[in-house]
């Protein structure tokens, strides 16, 4: 996972970062030092924060096209009711 992916994820959801890491179980520092490119996270941290916005229905998109991410049509349905 990309920083870039988990600020784009995080702009799909209208998350913040204190928002990721309670979701992730992660210290705030953590998200914003990975996020801003400041440090590596360990894989650890990253499997959290890749499964806290997964489970948000983010889907992780990566092939010849590039990567990125999109909201799962599913998941967004569901909002609000």
């Amino acid at each position: 996972m990309l920083p870039k992916q988990s600020r784009a994820a995080r702009a799909l959801l209208n998350w913040t970062q204190p928002r990721l890491a309670a979701a992730a179980n992660l210290g705030l520092s953590t998200i914003v030092d990975f996020e801003k490119e400041r440090r590596q996270v360990s894989d650890e941290a990253s499997a959290a924060i890749h499964s806290a916005l997964e489970n948000e229905g983010i889907e992780f998109l990566s092939g010849q096209g590039g990567v990125g991410v999109r909201l799962s049509t599913c998941k967004s349905q569901g909002e609000g009711d």
